[in-house]
C-alpha cells in the first residue's frame, strides 16, 4: 500500500484555514447580536456650547440670536485711520563692519531685522539705539533709512 499525499505540514495549514473560517464567522454572528445602534436616530450626536458631545438633542428654549455681522470669518478689519509710525526703534544687536551686515532687535515687538551697510544713513556700532524703517527683503524684514538715535 502506497503512502498517504497529504503531509503533516499540509493538515496543519488546512486546519488553521478551516479554524479562520470558523472564527470569522463567529465574531459577524457576534457583531449582530451586539448592542450597536440599528437606526440613524441610534446614531446621531449633540455638540452644546461648550463643545461637549452628548446623545441628548439641545433645549430649544435656551437658543440665542446671532446677528451675522458679528461673526468674524477673517482677519478683523482694521481701521485706515490707524496706521503703524514707518519710524521705528531699536538697539544694534549686532554688526560686522568687515562683511556689512548685522542685525537690530525692534524695541516693540522684540523681533530680529536685518540690516546693511548700503542702508545705513550713519555709522553705526554694536549696542547703537537707532531709528529704521521696515521693509520686506528677500529673505525677510529688512531695515532701511538706518540713524542713530539722538
Amino acid at each position: 500500500m502506497g503512502r498517504s499525499q497529504e503531509s503533516f505540514n499540509k493538515k496543519e495549514v488546512r486546519n488553521k484555514k478551516e479554524k479562520k473560517r470558523k472564527d470569522k464567522v463567529q465574531k459577524r454572528l457576534a457583531r449582530k447580536d451586539s448592542d450597536k445602534p440599528t437606526s440613524l436616530d441610534d446614531m446621531i450626536a449633540y455638540v452644546d456650547e461648550n463643545g461637549v458631545i452628548s446623545d441628548t438633542p439641545p433645549d430649544p428654549n435656551d437658543k440665542k440670536k446671532i446677528n451675522l455681522e458679528d461673526i468674524e470669518i477673517s482677519i478683523p478689519k482694521s481701521d485706515p485711520n490707524d496706521k503703524p509710525d514707518p519710524l521705528r526703534k531699536g538697539f544694534v544687536t549686532f554688526f560686522n563692519e568687515s562683511k556689512g551686515f548685522g542685525f537690530i532687535k525692534d524695541a516693540e515687538t522684540q523681533e530680529s531685522v536685518f540690516v546693511h551697510v548700503n542702508n545705513l544713513l550713519e555709522e553705526i556700532k554694536e549696542g547703537n539705539v537707532v531709528n529704521y524703517e521696515v521693509e520686506m527683503g528677500h529673505k525677510g524684514p529688512t531695515a532701511i533709512q538706518v540713524r542713530k538715535f539722538k
